[in-house]
């Protein structure tokens, strides 16, 4: 069994089973109080799944691009998971699960971009060239930030048409992870440590003071 967990945009949790069939999903669409509700929507997936704790083997972590308070509450709580429960975590570019979701839903027109509100006048977008075999996204480009004014050029000089994505289904990026954990690459996104913020945090450390001589 996947638990599948992001909170780049909002707070979503699923279980996905190693077929890649969604069991339970919850959701806060609250771009905020990510800690508030993390935990309770972990439990109310598993008892909507019933499943037990114990029965997870993976946990699918949704790296971003997103927000750097959100990321790291999010991921967190997938690797704080993961080793109570001796799971195998699963690094998921959450972009994947939006790409994977529009071409569940739409013919593979690609290339497309999704595009996620950075805030500050700025975009993250990924363009993928459609699907593989697996049923996984291919990206042909690396997620990016690209100011407001600047964003639809970018994407009109690589001919990807822009899908704007308001939300990150869990259950999306768990079936990301199960199609590659089928096929034994559940360590694309081994080299992922950090999740993918793309922005420096606002709030950095300040330079060592200099010494006074007495």
């Amino acid at each position: 069994m996947i638990l599948a967990l992001d909170t780049s945009l909002g707070s979503g949790v699923a279980v996905v089973d190693l077929d890649g069939v969604e069991l339970a999903e919850a959701a806060s669409d609250n771009p905020l109080g990510h800690a508030e509700v993390i935990g309770d929507l972990i439990r109310r997936s598993l008892a909507e799944a019933s499943v037990r704790p114990d029965q997870i083997t993976h946990v699918a972590a949704g790296m971003g691009p997103g927000p750097f308070t959100g990321l790291r509450i999010g991921v967190a709580a997938a690797r704080a998971f993961a080793l109570a429960r001796s799971a195998r975590l699963v690094p998921v570019v959450s972009h994947d699960a939006a790409a994977r979701t529009h071409f569940d839903a739409a013919d593979a027109d690609a290339p497309v971009a999704i595009v996620t509100d950075a805030r500050r006048r700025e975009f993250a977008y990924t363009v993928y060239a459609g699907l593989d075999p697996r049923g996984v996204p291919v990206r042909a480009t690396e997620p990016a930030l690209a100011p407001r004014h600047e964003l639809d050029d970018r994407l009109r000089e690589a001919g990807a048409r822009r899908i704007d994505a308001s939300r990150i289904s869990a259950a999306a990026l768990g079936r990301v992870a199960a199609h590659r954990i089928a096929t034994g690459d559940a360590g694309a996104e081994d080299g992922m440590t950090e999740p993918l913020y793309l922005r420096a945090p606002d709030v950095t450390l300040g330079a060592v003071p200099k010494r006074v001589g007495t």
